[in-house]
Order: C-alpha cells, then structure tokens, then sequence
C-alpha cells in the first residue's frame, strides 16, 4: 500500500528572509538574495525587458532601489563586459520570480553571487506588479529594503530609518561617484559579437568628459566616432579643462538633484560656454546645461526609467524609442528665448532635449548610447562631432 504524501504549500512554508519598508509604513515581503544587510533609498520601477545589469551598475541610479517590473530578472547570469561603472551604486533590487539558472555563452556567475560580491541588498518572489501600481499612484517613496536569513526584522528601526533619509530632492550624489582621479578613456569601442570590444587607434578629436556618473557605453561610443576621451571629475574648473585643448566638451549623466549639482557645475559650464567650446549634454548633464542656460528643473512624481519610451524629435518629426533614467525634468515655463525645444517625450510630453540658438551647445534627456533595439538615436553623436569639425575650421580660418 502506496501513502499519499501530504502537499504543502512551499510560498507558505518558506521564511520571509526579505522586506521592504516604505516610508508610509506599507511593507511587502519576499525572499532576500544577494548580500544580507539593509540599506535605504528612493523606490523606482524600470520596464526594460532586457540589459539588467547595465541598469544596475548605471552610477544614475546611486541612492535608489530598483523595482524591475519585468519577472525574468536574471537568467542570463552576468559576464565580464556589460559593465557601466566599476563601482555599483544602486542600493537594492526587487525581482518578482526566482532567478533561474544562468542560460547564456557569456555568463560568468550567477546573478545573486554576483549581487552578494557587490553588496546589493536585493529581494525575490514581492508582487512586483502591486509595488508598481503603488509608485504610480503615489509617486516614488523612500524605502528599506533588507535580507536576513533569520527572517527576523524590526519593523520601527526600518520604518525610522526610511523616514530619516532626506531623500534624492537637493541631494548632490555627482561628487560622491564622480571620478576622484582624472584619466584618459582606453579607447574600446563597443562591443560587438565577433570581435568582443576593440581598441580605437584613431584620435581625430579630442572630448573631455565632464563625469557626473558617467557610463562607460557613453565613452566606447566616442571611441567608435575616433575620439580621445579625457574623464575629468564633475568640480573640475572650466580654466583646467579649457588647458586640456579639448575640441569638445561632453556633460554625463548621473544621479541626485541637478539643482544641487548646479551649485558649483553652472559655472563651469557658464565658462565653456562663453568660449564657445561645442557642448553635448546627456541626463543630468541635460538638466545642468538647462540650468546653466537660465531655466529650472523638478522632481517628478515617477521618471522615466526602460527601454521603451517614445520621444520625438522636433527638428525632422521623426519619433525615437529610446532608453531612459531619471527622476528630474526641465521644466517648460520660463526656458529663456535662446534655447531651442529639440525633443519631447510622447509619454507625457515633457522636454527631452534642447539646443541652443547661436552656439554649438545641445543635450538630451535620454540615453543615445543604449540603443533599446534600435539604434535611432546615434545620430546624437555624429551631430556632436559635426560641431566640433565645424568650430575646428572657424579657429584655422
């Protein structure tokens, strides 16, 4: 005679060894991965389908907890190459499913041992969809998210940690992962199939990066347009970088408050300006310029964060899919007469790029280098290099 083995429910059986916080005092519950710790920051969503690890070692998202609202987070492990900084800044990830086995030629480790190495806190198995419906309506909260083993939390430290925190509003974090030594790019282009990243041995101009949280695609992408590329710290005054004879000068992304950050970048960029040097400014490098220019940001109640959002493109009516991360926007109302409205978002029409009308100086609020499928968005580059070709001849004539 056969027994009947008794079924349990293992969701109900298993230790909630992880949990989020909210500074509401709502808490959601799930399994913790990666390193055991707590730790605090912004709660956002990101929609992208794929590139998870760029997305978490993207220096932008310092000071924030990642909900990823796509469940098969994971399942390509991590590799060697597909790095955007060399420092991880986020403070936590939330997976709904359980990280499968790694199933990809490049991988290298698995994504929790990967997380753990890195000491991001990260949870697994929380309703990621009711965490994402929660942002929307409520708009991004500060959090807690931690993992013990035990499963053994107390609730009010991690509810008063959470509602200490200031919060990303007048924080300044371009100093804190900012480059503390300055250096000159390798000069790997980007990454291709056959090849893997090789090296550009042509420096026909020369671009000294401003790097607020610069991601390192950003840079292979100037290597694939022949440029030498000099990072230099985001407080660098405009005198050292003008020594530096750059033919151009490029403004990073990043994460905090640009109003924060304007405090000491406005005037540098002020600077450049007045000497005419060619500009081209990317997220939190799009938000200062508009600031050094006379306009104003905000916080937004959720951002853009994924790699599928819309924008269109003002100039040629072309509509762009680009990728996306950031959490303030140039505010519309009062943009002095001088600049020029390039790009908006179809999403919700809020500016994505501006140029200015008499010199060679423009950015955008996207990300040109992430290409999310399509490579609409290059041509940023090329634009970039035209205007340096072009101020290059002004100065031998």
């Amino acid at each position: 005679m056969i027994k009947k083995v008794k079924k349990t429910n293992s969701n109900n059986s298993q230790i909630n060894t992880g949990i989020l916080v909210l500074e509401n005092k709502k808490i959601f519950k799930g399994i913790g991965i990666g390193f055991q710790g707590e730790a605090t920051g912004e709660v956002c969503f990101n929609t992208s389908l794929t590139g998870y690890q760029e997305i978490i070692s993207d220096p932008s998202y310092a000071g924030q907890i990642i909900n990823f609202t796509f469940p098969h987070i994971g399942n390509v492990g991590t590799n060697r190459e597909d790095f955007e900084s060399d420092k991880i800044w986020t403070k936590g990830v939330i997976f709904n499913s359980e990280i499968t086995s790694p199933s990809n030629y490049r991988s290298f480790q698995h994504l929790d041992a990967w997380l753990k190495k890195n000491k991001i806190v990260g949870i697994t198995g929380l309703d990621t969809r009711s965490l994402t419906n929660f942002i929307r309506d409520k708009g991004a909260p500060k959090g807690t998210i931690a993992f013990s083993k035990k499963g053994k939390f107390n609730i009010n430290r991690l509810t008063n940690s959470t509602i200490k925190w200031s919060g990303l509003k007048n924080l300044d974090l371009a100093e804190k992962v900012s480059t503390q030594k300055n250096y000159i790019w390798r000069g790997l282009k980007t990454w291709k199939k056959e090849y893997g990243y090789k090296k550009n041995n042509q420096n026909l101009f020369h671009v000294v990066a401003i790097d607020y949280g610069i991601k390192k695609n950003i840079l292979r992408y100037f290597s694939d347009f022949k440029c030498k590329v000099t990072v230099v710290s985001c407080k660098t005054p405009a005198e050292k970088i003008l020594s530096l004879k750059p033919n151009g000068v490029f403004l990073s992304n990043g994460p905090g408050d640009p109003a924060a950050t304007g405090k000491y970048a406005i005037k540098i960029i002020k600077n450049l300006i007045q000497k005419k040097m060619p500009l081209f400014g990317i997220c939190l490098g799009h938000q200062i310029l508009a600031l050094s220019l006379g306009g104003k940001t905000k916080k937004m109640k959720l951002g853009h964060r994924g790699a599928n959002h819309p924008v269109k493109n003002l100039i040629n009516d072309k509509v762009e899919i680009t990728s996306q991360n950031h959490g303030f926007e140039v505010v519309k109302e009062n943009l002095p007469n001088n600049i020029q409205i390039t790009h908006k978002s179809l999403f919700d029409n809020s500016i994505e790029g501006i140029k200015l009308k008499n010199k060679p100086v423009f950015s955008v609020q996207y990300h040109p280098e992430s290409n999310p499928g399509p490579q609409d968005s290059v041509y940023l580059f090329q634009e970039f290099i035209n205007n340096m070709k072009k101020n290059a001849k002004k100065k031998r004539s």
